[in-house]
């Protein structure tokens, strides 16, 4: 994997404020030390969940969208490494593996596209680069029978999370076929046609490969789905949805009976749970939104999908601390690190 970083113990402590009769969560996660076989280590490490960064915007860009997800990961990590390790959460049983870098890529499309056009096809194409990086990682880590919690970027990387999570469950010989089930907490379907890779396409990608199997979406807008996306779904007996209104605006159900119908649609299989940032609330995204749900649903969302369902990883996107047009919000990366914080409590309880 040329473009992965793979964390020492000194990198993790450069990100945590150390300080007397305190343990922060940055002094107890696992990592892996240097010049090791690092799949054969993982596999023998203790470890339930691997923690992982894909710290990109190429696939927001690739889909006209303003970027800066690429900002989230390290705002993320100086907030959960500096968490308490306490009773409720020590951090033993995470290993922190590393994060993705793009940058050369990104270097390139950035200073030698001609006009704007030709850099959202440059970005399209190199998502190819990164979708094989990144299942080939997550099918490794899934093949050692460990749960990765990914921190994007755009969404654009559910596809190959899915791919390689899928493929590596099969090696595992834990499902028969290389194809999981998802729940998507988001404002959007994110199964727009399959133009070229970007990140309002990953789980048509998906299935159409092969690799997904159920997919249930909650908190959808409805004046964010397209019509011939609607009509897709309708025609899918595999695909189901629960949009933003239904819950908030008519009542028809509450959000919790919202997300057990995601939970049950789901359960033949390992379901991989997503959350799309732009669904919560004044979160910085490059879809910010002013109307959503509010971050403890954000919360409790993690928290029953984790206790109801048969979990194949934890991916969240689209978050941002600064996006490209100079909007910030130091608050994302504390958000993203409350969400891992309870999707780890809610799995590890007795």
């Amino acid at each position: 994997m040329k473009h992965f970083k793979f964390y020492s113990k000194e990198d993790i402590l450069s990100l945590t404020r150390v300080r007397r009769f305190e343990t922060r969560m940055g002094e107890r996660l696992q990592f892996l030390k240097p010049d090791t076989e690092w799949p054969e280590v993982l596999q023998e490490s203790n470890a339930k969940y691997v923690l992982l960064g894909i710290p990109e915007d190429f696939g927001v860009k690739a889909n006209y969208g303003v970027g800066g997800t690429e900002t989230a990961w390290l705002s993320f990590l100086n907030a959960f490494l500096n968490t308490q390790s306490n009773d409720y959460l020590t951090g033993e049983n995470t290993l922190l593996l590393g994060h993705f870098d793009f940058g050369d890529i990104k270097f390139l499309i950035e200073n030698n596209a001609y006009n704007a056009e030709e850099k959202i096809d440059a970005y399209r194409h190199a998502l190819n680069i990164i979708d094989e990086e990144v299942e080939d990682l997550l099918k490794v880590i899934a093949s050692a029978k460990k749960i990765p919690i990914v921190i994007g970027g755009g969404h654009n990387n559910a596809y190959p999370v899915i791919k390689g999570v899928a493929k590596g469950l099969h090696k595992a010989e834990l499902i028969p076929l290389s194809q999981i089930n998802c729940i998507n907490l988001d404002a959007h379907a994110d199964y727009n046609v399959a133009e070229g890779r970007h990140s309002g396409n990953a789980f048509r990608y998906a299935e159409e490969d092969g690799y997904l199997g159920k997919y249930c979406m909650v908190g959808l807008h409805e004046s964010y789905i397209t019509q011939n996306v609607l009509m897709d779904i309708h025609n899918n007996p595999f695909i189901d949805y629960i949009t933003y209104e239904e819950v908030f605006i008519h009542e028809r159900k509450n959000f919790i009976q919202a997300v057990a119908h995601a939970t049950g649609f789901t359960e033949d299989s390992y379901t991989g749970i997503e959350i799309d940032l732009d669904c919560v609330e004044n979160t910085l995204s490059s879809a910010l939104t002013p109307s959503g749900i509010t971050p403890l649903l954000a919360r409790k969302f993690v928290t029953f999908t984790a206790q109801d369902s048969k979990v194949a990883y934890l991916h969240i996107s689209e978050g941002a601390t600064q996006l490209a047009d100079g909007r910030k919000n130091e608050s994302t990366g504390k958000l993203i690190s409350y969400l891992v914080s309870d999707f780890i409590k809610e799995l590890t309880q007795d």
